[in-house]
């Protein structure tokens, strides 16, 4: 009982410590947001609680950059890259787990192997072929928006996720459908796809959370501070206010509240969706 108990209580401690360490970093970033400016940010050691709370930060913020703007920058840009990745990702995955062809298992390794890739090796030549194809925000607001979306319009990860989730479901509900008259489309939109919804939500969560804060390739394509994403806005701080960090945690913090209000929405289709892509593969 006692051996149990250690073990229980070695394993929580742990997990504790884990999650401080997680979380620090975003603690950090409250307790520099709400603190005033007669308050030393760099204090040694550390003070996590101000002396006096102040939202003077977030509202200076919100006055000083068009924060507004950015925020609908960036929901624009993370919402239309989250359906093309359901949609095309869905559409790559379906014939690599329910169609039967020569070489079907090569091509998926070879998607597969793209995920070794990192984005920083591949990024010159995105660049030079987005403005070949003047997907860049000198054209006008259309292109640069697809610019920052094409680019990650489809990955590895969500091909794999999806084909997994199809794998999933037998085929005999397929096949009643093909009898019955269905065509292979219907067949993917109206049944295998209601039937992934959890996959659909994980992959959905995934996608939103990388382009909402994706800084790197936003800073490099985007020349017209009116297309500016909120990570590219807030980084703007820095220059506009002498690294005024107040300023920059606090509006890193309101970039935030997205992604954490998307999670709770789509939270109860996360568990289930986690696990679908072991169930066969």
């Amino acid at each position: 009982m006692m051996k149990r108990f250690l073990k229980g209580f070695t394993s929580h401690t742990f997990l504790i410590l884990m999650s401080f360490l997680s979380l620090f970093p975003f603690i950090w970033l409250i307790s520099t947001a709400l603190k005033g400016n007669s308050e030393n940010i760099f204090a040694y050691p550390p003070v996590f609680i101000p002396k006096e709370f102040t939202f003077d930060n977030f509202i200076g913020v919100w006055h000083q950059i068009p924060f507004l703007l950015y925020f609908l920058n960036s929901f624009i840009v993370a919402v239309f890259t989250v359906i093309l990745n359901l949609i095309l990702s869905s559409l790559a995955a379906y014939p690599l787990a329910r169609m039967n062809f020569k070489g079907r298992n090569f091509i998926f390794c070879l998607v597969l192997a793209t995920i070794m890739i990192p984005f920083q090796a591949i990024m010159l030549p995105i660049y030079l072929i987005v403005l070949k194809l003047h997907l860049v925000d000198t054209y006008g607001y259309v292109t640069g928006y697809l610019g920052l979306i094409l680019p990650f319009a489809v990955n590895a990860f969500g091909i794999f996720l999806m084909r997994q989730a199809f794998l999933a479901i037998p085929k005999e509900m397929e096949e009643a459908a093909f009898i019955d008259g269905c065509s292979i489309f219907n067949i993917w939109r109206k049944i295998l796809m209601p039937m992934c919804a959890p996959t659909l939500a994980v992959l959905a969560i995934f996608t939103f959370i990388g382009s909402w804060g994706e800084f790197l390739w936003p800073s490099i394509v985007l020349t017209n501070k009116t297309l500016y994403t909120l990570p590219v806005g807030v980084n703007d701080l820095q220059g506009m206010f002498s690294a005024n960090w107040r300023y920059i945690a606090a509006g890193s913090i309101i970039s935030i509240i997205p992604i954490i209000i998307f999670f709770i929405l789509m939270q109860k289709h996360f568990v289930s969706g986690q696990t679908e892509g072991a169930v066969k593969g």
